[in-house]
Order: C-alpha cells, then sequence, then structure tokens
C-alpha cells in the first residue's frame, strides 16, 4: 500500500483519445485558450485605458474577466502540454497548485457576481445613495470580499487535502480536482467532506442573495421605464453570467460527486472543462456587446488601431 509520501506523481486519465486525435484537440484547445485571452484582455485593457469606465460596476466586470486569466492559466497551458504527451501526469504539489488555483478562481467568480448584484441592487433600487455607499473605499472592501475568502478556503482545503495517506495515484479526469485526490485516500476524509460541504452551502448562500437582490430589482423596475431601461442594460448580462457560472460548477460538483463509467467519456469531460470553457469565452462576449459604453470604447479603440496600421 503506498502513502502520501510515495506518492510524487498522479497519472490523469481523463482523456482518453488517439494520438491523432489529440493534435485535433490541441489544435482546438489553443484557438480556444487564445480567444480567451483576447476577448479577456481587451475588456480589461478597455475598461483600464477609459477613464469613463472607473465606476463600481466595470472595475468589478475588470476583475471577472482577470479572475478568468487566472483561472484558466491553471488548465489550458498544462491540458495543451499532455495533449502531446502518450501518458499526461503532474506531480504532486503541481496538482495541489492546480487545484488551488481553478478553483480558487471558481469561487471567485461567484464571489465577484454576488458583489455585482450588490452594485445593480443599489445603483437601481437606491439611486440616491449609490454614489455615497459605492465609494473607493466600498470598492476596495469588495474586491477583497471576492478574492480573499476564496484564497483562504482553497487553502484550508489544500491541508487538508495535503495530510491524507493515499492509497493510489490516478485521477480519472484531464486536470487535478480536489474530490478527485480525497477518493484516493485510504485515511479518513470526514472532514475534508464536512468542508466540501460547508463551501458549497456558502455558494448557494451567494445564489439567495443573489436571487434576492434581483427580486427587489424586476419589482422596482415596474416603476418606471428608465429602471427597466437599465436592467435590461446592465442587468441582463450579469444575469447570463451567472447561469453561465451556475451550470458550469453544477455540473463540475455532479461529475466530481457522482459522476461514474456509466456516463459517455465525451459527456463526461464536458462536465469536467464546462466551467473553464463556457463562462470564460462567453462574459466578455456578453458585456461587450450588452454594455453601450463599453461596446462604444471597443469600437473607437477598434478604430484607432485601424488608423494606425493604415
Amino acid at each position: 500500500m503506498d502513502n502520501v509520501s510515495n506518492i510524487l506523481v498522479f497519472s490523469l486519465s481523463g482523456l482518453n483519445v488517439t494520438l491523432e486525435n489529440k493534435y485535433v484537440y490541441f489544435l482546438l484547445t489553443t484557438l480556444v485558450y487564445y480567444v480567451i485571452l483576447l476577448c479577456n484582455i481587451i475588456v480589461i485593457v478597455c475598461i483600464v485605458l477609459n477613464k469613463q469606465l472607473h465606476e463600481p460596476m466595470y472595475i468589478f466586470l475588470c476583475n471577472l474577466c482577470i479572475n478568468a486569466l487566472y483561472g484558466t492559466t491553471g488548465f489550458y497551458p498544462k491540458f495543451m502540454y499532455d495533449l502531446l504527451t502518450q501518458f499526461p501526469e503532474i506531480s504532486y504539489a503541481g496538482c495541489l497548485i492546480q487545484v488551488f488555483v481553478i478553483y480558487s478562481s471558481a469561487l471567485c467568480d461567484v464571489s465577484t457576481l454576488t458583489v455585482m448584484a450588490y452594485d445593480r441592487y443599489m445603483a437601481i433600487c437606491k439611486p440616491l445613495e449609490y454614489h455615497s455607499k459605492m465609494n473607493n473605499q466600498k470598492v476596495v472592501k469588495c474586491i477583497i470580499f471576492c478574492w480573499l475568502p476564496p484564497i483562504i478556503c482553497m487553502s484550508i482545503v489544500l491541508l487538508l487535502t495535503a495530510r491524507l495517506t493515499l492509497c493510489g495515484s490516478n485521477i480519472e479526469k484531464m486536470y487535478c480536482e480536489t474530490w478527485a485526490v480525497v477518493k484516493l485516500a485510504c485515511s479518513s476524509t470526514v472532514v475534508n467532506n464536512v468542508i466540501g460541504y460547508i463551501i458549497i452551502i456558502v455558494c448557494f448562500g451567494h445564489a439567495v442573495f443573489i436571487v434576492y437582490s434581483y427580486i427587489h430589482l424586476i419589482r422596482n423596475c415596474k416603476k418606471s421605464k428608465e429602471s427597466k431601461y437599465r436592467f435590461m442594460q446592465t442587468c441582463v448580462p450579469h444575469l447570463l453570467a451567472l447561469f453561465n457560472i451556475a451550470v458550469a460548477l453544477w455540473f463540475d460538483v455532479l461529475y466530481s460527486r457522482y459522476g461514474n463509467t456509466s456516463i459517455p467519456q465525451n459527456l463526461r469531460n464536458f462536465m469536467a472543462l464546462d466551467f473553464l470553457l463556457v463562462p470564460p469565452v462567453l462574459n466578455p462576449l456578453i458585456y461587450g456587446l450588452k454594455l453601450t459604453k463599453i461596446r462604444k470604447q471597443l469600437l473607437k479603440m477598434i478604430f484607432r488601431f485601424n488608423i494606425a496600421i493604415g
């Protein structure tokens, strides 16, 4: 029986494709990763360089895009490398780092969307108090709230995972994931399970807060055409982003906790990759196309670029 001191490398058996298909997947993955980088960086640069967009809503959107770059960097480069190797592997330390980056990013997404819901609630339901309440200090506190709790949560999860005695080294996914490592343990995992469910409950609490905020938003929007316009302009992109991350994380939880070999491999892989693929691509596109100020600034940037190269 092996223990954790003897396991230095994990094998990743989630991607079971032929060598020829691996090259196709490599090209598609490279394309997707470059699209993620391009879309999110463009939105970040657009917000940073334009003082008109230095408002809480756009700062939180910028944070969402930065987090997308952070989270996907924890997966795509390693996955692209694995596609070019015959037997994908990852070191024990590398596995823990990947777990930390990917899942702290996922939790940060949830926190950021919660903060954005609060911002929209204040802007539409309490417009007279908005600028006094959502000042620079409050924005900084909200950004800290987006990052600090996820980092603390994942640090605790990693410490609890690192103490486990492991009896295996095969992870049946395309990347390292907390529950996949915990399932290899031959020591008690009760504490890990309790902490995992607490984190899920906290995320559910965030979702309840968002729903509560939007109930008030919808009620308020019935009072005037201006409120209804602001809701459609700024809240619909947020709802779409929320739907994206909720479905993606739900897939991941179902796959991690209840997935088995009876589910087709392609479906299992999609469930595992959904939150690393759909939200990072769609969020900047949705906000870039829907929010008028960002759309105008993007068109100005494109126009200036065309003049510069022309």
